[in-house]
């Protein structure tokens, strides 16, 4: 059978569970499994009003249904009852060992690819959990040095966002941005556009970090002593690169035109642009891992677990980016059938 996909759901008291229960009323093009307790599809199914039949998942025994109204459940048992709205701390391990579930399952192959709804930092923490975020959580997990990449299409065509650094405070991005962490990042983007994405020579745009790029070093020198050498050094190496560009004139039209991607130095240099663009359509993947995983664009939106006003529509992004990469990278055997 073909493998199928994992779905987590994140932060149970968020719209996590209602996207999961909301995906359930269409027929799906590719197997699904979500990794929950029943008994919070069931409940948040009952207070949307929405009709569910729930499958245990037994790897390897069933294959998932793909019928509407129904749904495949790994299950993992909640630590504390789920108010909508109202974080619980306790239920921190619960979050986190649908992950680890998830990434064992795609680590074995029992899944394709894994797909995450939001969760919330803060309460993690607040359980006495460092935790930063899914990318810093998966690349600890699997020993690796992911890249953090949104994507969307928007009304001037596709657009994709790849950070060089991510959840950091904008005071420690300057002393973060090495040479080394350019080039990194830049290496596993251009990587990952050929093997996931197919383009055989990627064409990437490079954010400066400082306004107008730094203005030949009058607005600092990060350009001049770090960007530029590093990226000088990776186009030696024959990558494809463009910049360092000033961040407020890069994603203009006539730069992106023919660009495959851009690099942005930190979380709020391009993301804000991208979520602008293609916001409800717009698709987090992590570069860099050995199993594939995208993810939603949004937050846990706790004042609206369980009213039914929410869109699915990047879940269902998320989704679609899944099973298209589960065909056409190369390097997945996760594509292959069992």
């Amino acid at each position: 059978m073909n493998r199928p996909v994992a779905l987590t759901p994140g932060e149970p008291a968020g719209i996590g569970p209602d996207l999961a229960v909301m995906l359930a009323q269409q027929t799906r093009e590719h197997e699904l499994v979500v990794i929950a307790d029943p008994a919070l599809l069931t409940t948040r199914a009952a207070l949307l009003a929405l009709p569910l039949t729930l499958q245990e998942y037994v790897p390897g025994s069933l294959t998932p249904s793909r019928a509407a109204g129904v749904l495949s459940v790994l299950p993992v048992t909640l630590r504390a009852p789920v108010i909508c709205g109202q974080l619980d701390a306790r239920n921190a391990a619960y979050v986190l060992e649908t992950l680890d579930k998830a990434v064992d399952g795609c680590v074995s192959g029992h899944f394709a690819a894994m797909v995450t709804a939001p969760l919330h930092k803060g309460v993690i923490n607040d359980a006495g959990i460092a935790f930063t975020g899914h990318t810093e959580y998966l690349a600890e997990r699997l020993d690796s040095d992911p890249v953090m990449m949104l994507a969307a299409d928007t009304p001037s065509g596709p657009l994709r966002v790849a950070l060089a650094t991510t959840h950091l405070p904008l005071s420690k991005v300057a002393e973060t941005l090495t040479a080394t962490v350019i080039e990194r990042t830049l290496r596993v983007l251009h990587t990952d556009l050929q093997i996931r994405f197919g383009i055989t020579h990627p064409r990437i745009l490079v954010a400066g970090l400082n306004p107008h790029a730094g203005e030949s070093g009058h607005m600092g020198r990060e350009e001049i002593d770090i960007i530029e050498p590093a990226l000088d050094a990776l186009r030696a190496e024959g990558l494809q690169l463009i910049g360092p560009l000033p961040a407020d004139t890069l994603f203009t039209l006539q730069h992106l035109k023919g660009a495959d991607a851009v690099m942005a130095m930190f979380h709020d240099q391009g993301l804000p642009v991208l979520k602008y663009a293609g916001f409800g359509n717009a698709i987090n993947i992590t570069l860099g891992l050995p199993i594939i995983r995208t993810s939603v664009d949004h937050g846990t939106a706790l004042d609206k677990a369980g009213t039914g006003d929410i869109d699915n529509g990047s879940l269902n992004a998320a989704l679609a980016l899944a099973n298209e990469l589960i065909t056409t990278d190369t390097t997945n055997t996760a594509s292959t059938h069992t």
